[in-house]
């Protein structure tokens, strides 16, 4: 039986993002955060627009965490290309965000502000977000 050639480079596939996030899914620097309830592919331009809103609206008090990171490179032909010629060149970088996936956390701020600030960070994502609070929290 013929056996496939084994090339030096493997071809990448999306992948499937299907059950709950296996970790980064408890608080551990802030007293506040939010909790992504989708599965969805987070861009590095959604996460920094995020991160500006809420820093903005903190006015540089306390401090907020980026609890993800864009490490997938989402790759793209250029339009009016034929079939083959390998793969496309890379467009963007996203981070596989899952159920219970923790994006943002705050700490060193009010319990109103930290509440409006990660408010303003979760329109700037494509997920449905929760707004969590640390058990040892005293208001």
């Amino acid at each position: 039986m013929l056996q496939p050639k084994r090339t030096k480079f493997r071809k990448q596939q999306k992948g499937r993002m299907k059950g709950n996030s296996g970790r980064g899914n408890r608080l551990a620097y802030g007293m506040f955060g939010i909790k992504s309830l989708d599965s969805k592919f987070v861009t590095s331009r959604q996460i920094e627009a995020a991160r500006i809103a809420a820093t903005r609206y903190m006015k540089r008090e306390g401090q907020l965490w980026i609890k993800i990171f864009p490490d997938k490179p989402i790759t793209k032909k250029p339009l009016e290309v034929r079939m083959g010629k390998g793969k496309g060149s890379v467009e963007y970088y996203v981070a596989v965000v899952k159920p219970g996936r923790l994006l943002f956390e705050v700490g060193g701020v009010s319990l109103e502000i930290a509440k409006e600030a990660l408010r303003l960070a979760a329109q700037k994502l494509p997920v449905r977000t929760k707004f969590i609070i640390a058990r040892d929290f005293e208001a």
